[in-house]
């Protein structure tokens, strides 16, 4: 006979009461073997995500400079534009949540992104690139923003860091093979069209899969909701959960402002690397295998940092990754008479440092918030996160105008240490729940 104190716990993979779950429900469990299909699903349909900003990663900085003779402020305007756009669209994606299904708002985002590779490619002009960023901030902002918040649905809370990790992994490495390729296009055809062109495959590739394919997972977070160690009130308007995430929650504020500045140095980096090598006599292949190592290492770390998060917890990873980031943009400064291995080192541990923070840091935001309002927090995340694209580029383009294109770098490896160190003041451990919530399996 088994011992009460030794009796083994509910299954919290199933609504409680059973299998008689509401709403058609029976069916639904958490976890990422029993969602295995679906989870895969959706992984491949971020690759073709984060294939479509990979377009931009080598060739859209060169296209300013080289064809178009733009200085680095005009040249950042494209990111900017992407940055703000993407921003603005995780926040909004995420309060359409309360009146549209995830596959909706999913769907919605591919037909945005459809005209984007013909208007890199066939533009006559760099305003035809600044509208193309416009509709990609959209489509990135929601179709990234749904596959996150389908992946945390699917799994629950036990795994959480590992879910984000193969999904920034797919969606990075996405980002990789396509900068690599893109650069090879750029070297043999010409910076455009034949580079640009290679998205028009990955949004029609992502919109039929969306369409076929994808499952709405509303029904998963409903479950979870169920049985949260938090207390769900009723849900907070949306004005509360901006102020909760942006500014009243210690940690989620510390949370956002670490991932507004990771952003931050991406973006600056999106804009001032390109231009700084070949300024160096670096030939556009060899800007193709940085702008490629970055993403990569980035991608090949996450999964590994995701399931780290899991086991030791969230504000470790995140505040050694801030840290080394910001190494890994010193030594692009202190090397770049060596341009290229200067540009290859710091890359790595660029990739190195995002892959520990980016996965955490959503995983962390999604701890603290409720499953009820979940969605629209980590829009709220995203936004402050993406914004920091559009202020990377800024401050990378007035530093290099002002001053040099080194020393934007160097502005952002500054930037960078400083939000570690914010992050190791504020931010408190959100994993695993005090009351030892369930894991999934």
């Amino acid at each position: 006979m088994t011992r009460p104190d030794r009796a083994r716990p509910p299954d919290r993979t199933r609504p409680p009461g059973g299998a008689g779950g509401a709403d058609g429900e029976e069916s639904v469990r958490l976890g990422l073997r029993v969602n295995l299909a679906q989870f895969a699903l959706l992984a491949v349909v971020n690759f073709f995500v984060g294939g479509m900003v990979g377009l931009e990663r080598t060739v859209t900085p060169l296209v300013g400079s080289e064809q178009y003779h733009l200085g680095e402020i005009a040249i950042a305007a494209f990111v900017v534009v992407f940055g703000f756009t993407k921003a603005i669209t995780n926040a909004v994606g995420g309060a359409l949540t309360a009146r549209h299904t995830r596959k909706a708002i999913l769907i919605a985002g591919w037909v945005t992104g459809l005209p984007v590779p013909f208007m890199l490619a066939y533009g006559p002009g760099w305003a035809w690139v600044i509208a193309a960023n416009l509709l990609l901030g959209v489509n990135q902002g929601l179709t990234w923003s749904m596959t996150v918040n389908m992946k945390i649905d699917l799994i629950g809370p036990g795994r959480r860091g590992v879910a984000l990790g193969i999904n920034e992994t797919a969606g990075y490495l996405g980002v990789a093979v396509t900068a690599l390729v893109t650069g090879y296009l750029a070297t043999w055809s010409g910076l455009r069209p034949a580079p640009e062109l290679l998205g028009a495959g990955y949004a029609a590739a992502g919109l039929a899969l969306s369409v076929l394919a994808v499952r709405d997972t509303a029904a998963w977070a409903r479950t979870e909701a169920r049985w949260h160690h938090l207390q769900a009130g009723p849900r907070p308007p949306f004005r509360e959960i901006a102020l909760r995430v942006s500014w009243a929650d210690r940690t989620l504020a510390a949370v956002s402002q670490a991932g507004l500045v990771n952003n931050l140095n991406d973006g600056l980096v999106w804009v001032v690397l390109p231009v700084l090598l070949v300024a160096h006599g670096v030939p556009v292949t060899g800007v193709g295998y940085v702008k490629a190592l970055y993403p990569f290492m980035w991608a090949a770390g996450m999964i590994a940092t995701g399931h780290l998060a899991d086991r030791i917890g969230r504000k470790p990873p995140i505040v050694a990754g801030m840290l080394i980031q910001a190494a890994g943009l010193a030594v692009i400064t202190a090397g770049i008479s060596h341009a290229l291995a200067a540009g290859l080192a710091g890359a790595f541990l660029l990739g190195i440092g995002t892959s520990l923070v980016y996965p955490t840091l959503l995983a962390a935001a999604s701890d603290a918030a409720h499953p009820s309002w979940r969605a629209s927090a980590l829009g709220v995340y995203r936004f402050w996160r993406d914004a920091g694209y559009a202020i990377g580029a800024l401050i990378g383009g007035i530093t290099a105008a002002l001053a040099s294109l080194g020393a934007a770098v160097l502005v952002a490896a500054v930037l960078t240490a400083v939000s570690g160190l914010l992050a190791w003041a504020f931010m408190r451990e959100t994993h695993p729940p005090a009351d030892g919530s369930p894991a999934s399996g």
